[in-house]
C-alpha cells in the first residue's frame, strides 16, 4: 500500500535515489515545493522554527570555539587550508572478518564478554521498552540517528582509524587539499577554555591518504575498506554544504 502510494506520487522532494531516507534539499528548497503560497509560508516558518531549535540544541551539545582550537592546529600542522568537521554517532558499526558488531576483536576478553552479554541483554530489553514509547509519542516516521558504518576485509586499513576514534569522546575530521585526519577535543559540551588541548589521534596525507567522499560521506582505502561517516547534526551537515572548499 505504502509502495504503491509513494510510486503513485514519484521521488520525494530532495530525495537522494543514492542515499535512503536523506533528504539532499535544503528546508527552503523543500518548502518551495508546497502546491500553494499560505502552504509554503507555513512550511517555511516551521522550518526556519526547527532551524532555531537545532541551533540551540548544538549550542549545548557542541559549544562555540571548539571548531576553531582544531582549525588553528592544524592549519599550522599542515600550512594549508582546513576544513574542520564534527563526527556523529555513538557507536561504530563493523562489517570486517575476524571483528564483532562494536569493533572489539574476536576470541579477545572472553570473561569480560560473558559479563557484558548480561547486561547487554538487560539494556536491550528497557531500550526496547523505551524505544516502543518514543515511537508510540512521537511516530514511527521519525528517523533514528545514524551509525557509522565500517566495512573491509580481515585486517583492513580502516580499522588503523576506527579502532582510535572509537576512544574518543569528541572526534572532528578535518580535511585539506592534501590531508585528512581526526582530531579529539574531548567532551564539547563543556568551555573551550577547561577543556584539554585537541588531540590528532590519527592523520594520513597523500599520496597515502584515502579517498574522501563528501556526497556519500565515505573515506575509502585501496584495498577497499570504508568509513561511511555521520555527521553530528543539521548544523554540520549546513557546514559542510557551504564551506568554499576546493577539493
Amino acid at each position: 500500500m505504502v509502495r504503491q502510494e509513494r510510486d503513485r506520487r514519484g521521488q520525494e522532494p530532495g530525495g537522494d535515489p543514492q542515499e535512503s531516507r536523506h533528504l539532499a534539499a535544503t528546508p527552503g528548497e523543500l518548502a518551495a515545493t508546497a502546491p500553494t503560497e499560505t502552504r509554503r509560508r507555513a512550511a517555511e516558518k516551521i522550518f526556519a522554527h526547527e532551524e532555531r531549535l537545532e541551533a540551540k540544541r548544538e549550542e549545548v551539545s557542541v559549544r562555540p570555539g571548539f571548531r576553531e582550537r582544531v582549525e588553528e592546529l592544524m592549519t599550522a600542522q599542515w600550512h594549508e587550508p582546513v576544513m574542520v568537521l564534527r563526527l556523529g554517532g555513538d557507536k561504530l558499526r563493523h562489517d570486517v572478518p575476524g571483528r564483532r558488531l562494536d569493533g572489539t576483536v574476536k576470541g579477545e576478553r572472553l570473561i569480560r564478554r560473558f559479563f557484558w552479554n548480561i547486561l547487554r541483554g538487560i539494556g536491550t530489553a528497557v531500550g526496547y521498552v523505551l524505544y516502543l514509547a518514543h515511537n508510540s509519542a512521537a511516530g514511527s516516521g521519525r528517523s533514528v540517528r545514524p551509525e557509522s558504518q565500517v566495512k573491509g576485509p580481515a585486517n583492513a586499513m580502516v580499522l588503523e582509524l576506527t579502532d582510535r576514534l572509537r576512544k574518543a569522546s569528541g572526534p572532528w575530521l578535518v580535511c585539506s587539499p592534501s590531508g585528512i585526519a581526526v582530531v579529539d577535543t574531548g567532551s564539547t559540551d563543556r568551555d573551550p577554555a577547561d577543556a584539554p588541548p585537541p588531540e590528532i589521534i590519527w592523520q594520513a596525507r597523500k599520496p597515502q591518504a584515502p579517498e574522501i567522499g563528501f556526497r556519500g560521506r565515505t573515506i575509502t582505502w585501496p584495498d577497499g575498506s570504508i568509513f561511511k561517516f555521520p555527521l553530528h547534526s543539521r548544523t554540520e551537515e549546513q557546514y559542510l554544504r557551504n564551506h568554499p572548499r576546493e577539493w
